[in-house]
């Protein structure tokens, strides 16, 4: 039995055999992933480079230098009305007639509401018919103070009876000019019980229907005008003094360009948005909504040399920097070394960098992945690969 027990033991514990196997087998995998870390690619391509890796054709731009950068900066703003109005009556009354809704196109001074009036007619005839009262008083008091006096002449009254015919004279002249006041008044309130329109424009809003009580000052109307469009863009101070008022300038919208005159600018910067306040006023009103957004692009000159690149021709380095892949001679081919730049501005698909590189030397454009850095490559003159363009 103690036999049995030895052997069993001794099958368990590994033999030397076995050990060197595992050993030899943990060596050649990491051989491999040695070798693999060495092989894969870095930002500056393999640390092994494959001198026998084929030549690649790769399509090549021609760097083009440039002594300063012309961007064009967009700033936006919304196109509103000159004028915008709510408008109701001066005095309350029932609402008789609404002869204008939303959307529709007036004419100034035209009638948009009415109100009932009888009352006031009424009061106005009244009114007349106490003046034609006056009148008559006023009338006889002339006539008596007429008698009065070629009685007082011949010496048959005294002066008192004089005065008296006078003073009924001018009372009843007091009466006349009261009544004419108030009839006055009673026009005038008659006038304004007929809504008008202050301006040509637009009916943005309708607060009341016929048969509404209209409280005095309440709005019955929203009015826009459409004639005079205006924009209020705000842009840099540097930007606005550069600005010419009275000059024509092009501002974009989603109807396409629209010319506007510069009308005035403040010359005031906004504590909240750090820009100074201009105003355009729109030439044709006609071929813009009220409330659409407009962008006005002016360019501004950055002096800074560098050059455009499409964006495809660029690989990260370290440090924040770039890297685009020049071709250099190498006897009878070329060799693609990396040169570092720097990111200026971008646009779009296209990127405006400078760095240690010439003018006139050629960068592979695209397809940076297929090469390694050191690897011949058979440039392809990129005559159909156009660099990207602004607004492409």
């Amino acid at each position: 039995m103690t036999e049995i027990s030895a052997m069993q033991s001794r099958k368990k514990k590994p033999t030397a055999v076995k050990g060197f196997s595992f050993l030899i087998l943990l060596i050649l995998i990491g051989a491999a992933l040695i070798l693999l870390a060495l092989t894969r690619r870095s930002v500056d391509g393999p640390l092994i480079p494959d001198q026998a890796l084929p030549a690649l054709s790769v399509q090549v731009a021609s760097v083009n230098m440039q002594n300063a950068l012309t961007l064009e900066e967009a700033f936006s703003g919304l196109i509103l009305a000159r004028q915008s109005s709510q408008i109701g009556f001066t005095s309350g009354g029932r609402i008789i007639s609404v002869k204008a809704d939303m959307g529709d196109r007036v004419e100034a001074r035209q009638i948009l509401a009415v109100l009932d009036t009888r009352q006031l007619r009424a009061s106005k005839l009244a009114a007349e018919a106490r003046q034609r009262e006056a009148e008559a008083s006023h009338a006889l008091a002339l006539t008596t103070l007429q008698r009065q006096l070629a009685l007082k002449e011949r010496g048959h009254v005294a002066q008192q009876r004089v005065d008296e015919a006078k003073a009924q004279a001018d009372a009843a002249m007091a009466r006349i000019e009261a009544a004419k006041a108030q009839i006055e008044a009673l026009h005038v309130q008659i006038d304004l019980s007929s809504l008008r329109a202050p301006y040509a424009g637009v009916i943005t809003r309708r607060f009341y229907d016929e048969g509404s009580i209209a409280a005095p000052g309440s709005p019955v109307l929203e009015i826009v005008e459409n004639r005079y469009l205006e924009a209020n863009i705000g842009v840099p101070a540097r930007t606005a003094h550069a600005l010419e008022v009275g000059q024509i300038y092009e501002l974009k919208t989603e109807t396409g360009q629209v010319p506007a005159k510069l009308k005035a600018k403040t010359g005031i910067i906004d504590p909240n948005g750090r820009t100074v306040s201009t105003l355009f006023e729109i030439d044709d009103p006609d071929s813009v909504d009220i409330g659409a957004v407009a962008r006005l692009k002016l360019p501004r000159q950055v002096e800074e040399s560098g050059f455009w690149v499409p964006i495809s021709a660029l690989t990260e380095a370290s440090r924040g920097l770039w890297s685009i892949y020049i071709l250099e001679p190498d006897g009878n081919s070329y060799e693609a070394r990396p040169r570092y730049v720097e990111m200026v501005h971008s646009e779009g698909d296209r990127v405006y960098v400078r760095g240690t590189v010439r003018d006139g030397e050629r960068y592979i454009v695209s397809g940076l992945a297929r090469f390694v850095p050191g690897q011949s490559v058979t440039p392809i003159e990129a005559q159909a690969v156009r660099l990207p363009s602004k607004g492409q």
